[in-house]
């Protein structure tokens, strides 16, 4: 009997060497589709380091394993996201407005947005870069990012809880999101402005700005939209463009997040509890990074010592080292035979600091970074994002919605596979991205300032002279930057196909794509003009912000849903990490400038402008189309009685 139940049964084993054969090719898929999204920014970046700036790549060892890291991890993560968190989410997207009151729907909503920015990888980044803030110099940003950083992450998931709250609502009342969209960016530059003309929260305006972009990652868009699709299929009325597949949610996540973390700041600003106020209570900062940073800006840039071997040769040659200066000042000058003769002068000869070209340095690992502390820290941050999110979706379905999973749901290797994605990926963003956008992004400012490079212990530069020509390579370089790194972005292209099938093909896939690479691009560029030339963030978000909601206001709204979350599109798991290490690098190299922020906050703004004037322009192009194609109403009338004349 039981040997016939075995013969029956489909089910079968197989060995460990052909589970590798069925599974090579799937994985080899999906690892390269990971690797087409990166290469292109960490190839441009290489290629941009060693043949425009001529510096070698410090740490490239480390950098090659971390990014092969990331690839590997981004894999294994869009699968767990795939096949466990996105299908619960819209599974209960989809039941609960069927089961459950609106109070209930609404702090779901609520939950839902927070539990997911305290998941995102980028959150992780941003905490991190508090220690390359000096305190003397922005005490409140300081304080934020280190004395108060769980509380920065803490007001950015309220924000994102509360702005997908209210796209829940939108979805149920059919409103247009221009009509939530233009006040709260009224407010935000209103509250900005204030912010400007305050030294201390003057300094916060860039981080605030940024988080906005630091929520919309892997793992709050794919849920909230989720989330977003499900509750549309039961209560879409079709109207006020809220059926757009959940279009405009991912637009409020960013939005309540910037003034989440404008409220905090004004609230320690006047509590007077930042670094250096009255009522201070953290530990005392030395005074190590100013002083730091003034002695190695302080030192003779291009000269170093003359070893006792090169002195030695020179006693017995009268051979001088190679590269050397030579002063000299005293003695008696006279004129001889129409020559200036100065006896018994003093002679100093220094030896000049000459560096020959190589591709790596000889520091190809960092001795400091231990792999298995890296690895531990980067798992047990996974565990805190990825376990409570999961078991708070899976509380909802089997206690509220009384649902239980099917036996042959792969949900349970989503989560492991989201588990192990996103440990990986903090791990080779700690070892490969996060060093090479921070050694790039400070060297960055030698096209037009003499600084001390990634890894150096002597000064260069300008290379291409401290006036403008320096200034727009480098503006240049973040153009391109931002331009290819957003057509590699995987949900690009997703979201071109989405929005041609919405617009039934007015809107072009690839004419969305330009416009939105282009955007991002001169976002990108922008940010580097307001750190080379220390311009106000306020002045450079302002003057975009203002065009947008003009824009928004006259563009239809279909456009005006994906033309706003095609912001959201350029924050991706790659993206993010990179740029915000770039910008910190280049701030802390730049004279003046305290920090880095506010790149990302200008790289959301320029798609949204660009998207929203392209469809412009693409719908008054087929309007007139449509009004040249039209038949004369004279010539219809005289044929029409033509036709009845002989009848």
């Amino acid at each position: 009997m039981a040997t016939s139940k075995l013969q029956n049964n489909p089910r079968f084993r197989l060995g460990l060497r052909d589970t590798f054969r069925i599974l090579w090719p799937y994985g080899k898929r999906n690892f390269i589709s990971q690797v087409e999204g990166i290469w292109f920014i960490v190839f441009y970046l290489i290629i941009f380091q060693l043949l425009v700036l001529q510096l070698p790549i410090v740490y490239a060892a480390m950098i090659a394993v971390g990014i092969f890291i990331v690839a590997i991890g981004l894999m294994f993560f869009m699968e767990g996201l795939r096949l466990g968190l996105m299908p619960l989410g819209e599974i209960i997207g989809s039941m609960l407005p069927r089961k459950s009151g609106m109070p209930l729907i609404l702090l779901f909503a609520f939950l839902l947005g927070a539990g997911a920015t305290f998941a995102e990888p980028a959150i992780a980044v941003l905490k991190a870069a508090g220690s390359g803030v000096i305190a003397s110099e922005a005490p409140l940003l300081y304080s934020l990012l280190n004395d108060f950083s769980n509380q920065l992450v803490t007001s950015v998931g309220v924000g994102v809880g509360l702005a997908v709250m209210l796209g829940v609502l939108r979805f149920f009342y059919a409103w247009p999101l221009k009509f939530l969209a233009i006040p709260a960016v009224l407010c935000l530059l209103a509250i900005s402005f204030y912010f400007s003309q305050v030294p201390e929260l003057r300094d916060v305006l860039g981080l605030a700005w940024d988080c906005g972009a630091v929520t919309t990652g892997p793992v709050t868009v794919p849920l909230v939209l989720a989330l977003g699709i499900g509750v549309c299929r039961v209560v879409s009325s079709g109207s006020g463009g809220s059926g757009h597949s959940g279009f405009g949610i991912v637009t409020l996540a960013s939005l309540f997040p910037i003034l989440a973390v404008l409220l905090l700041a004004l609230y320690h600003y006047t509590n007077n509890d930042y670094y250096g106020a009255s009522n201070y209570k953290g530990t005392e900062i030395l005074q190590t990074q100013t002083e730091t940073a003034n002695n190695s800006k302080a030192l003779d840039p291009k000269l170093e010592a003359i070893t006792d071997e090169e002195f030695a040769t020179y006693l017995e040659t009268g051979a001088l080292p190679n590269g050397y200066e030579l002063d000299f000042d005293g003695g008696k000058a006279e004129l001889v035979d129409g020559k200036i003769v100065v006896t018994d002068p003093n002679l100093v000869v220094k030896k000049i600091y000459t560096r020959d070209f190589e591709l790596i340095s000889d520091k190809t690992w960092d001795k400091e970074t231990s792999l298995t502390d890296q690895l531990w820290e980067a798992f047990v941050g996974a565990l805190r994002a990825i376990i409570p999110l999961c078991l708070f979706l899976y509380f909802v379905l089997r206690l509220i919605l009384k649902q239980r999973l099917d036996k042959d749901s792969d949900v349970g290797i989503g989560v492991t596979f989201a588990l192990v994605g996103m440990a990986l990926f903090g791990l080779g963003i700690a070892l490969g991205l996060t060093p090479l956008g921070g050694q790039l992004g400070s060297n960055i400012p030698l096209a037009f300032a003499q600084i001390v490079p990634w890894g150096f212990e002597h000064a260069e530069g300008p290379l291409f002279g401290d006036g403008h020509a320096g200034k727009l390579v480098a503006i240049g370089f973040a153009f391109f930057l931002g331009y290819g790194a957003t057509l590699a972005e995987p949900a690009l292209n997703a979201l071109g196909d989405t929005v041609e099938r919405i617009t039934v093909g007015a809107f072009r896939k690839k004419l969305l794509m330009q416009a939105v690479a282009i955007g991002v691009g001169l976002g990108i560029g922008a940010g580097i003009v307001k750190m080379a030339y220390d311009l106000p963030l306020i002045w450079m978000l302002m003057p975009p912000y203002l065009l947008v909601l003009i824009l928004t206001w006259r563009a239809p709204n279909s456009f005006v849903n994906f033309g706003w979350d095609s912001a959201g599109v350029t924050t991706g798991p790659i993206t993010v990490p990179l740029v915000l290490a770039m910008g910190l690098g280049v701030g802390a190299n730049i004279p003046g400038v305290s920090d880095g922020f506010g790149i990302l906050a200008l790289a959301s703004v320029g798609p949204i402008m660009t998207v929203l004037a392209v469809g412009l322009y693409t719908q008054r192009n087929e309007k007139k189309g449509q009004k040249e194609n039209l038949p004369d109403p004279a010539s219809e009338i005289d044929s029409d009685s033509t036709q009845l004349g002989p009848a």
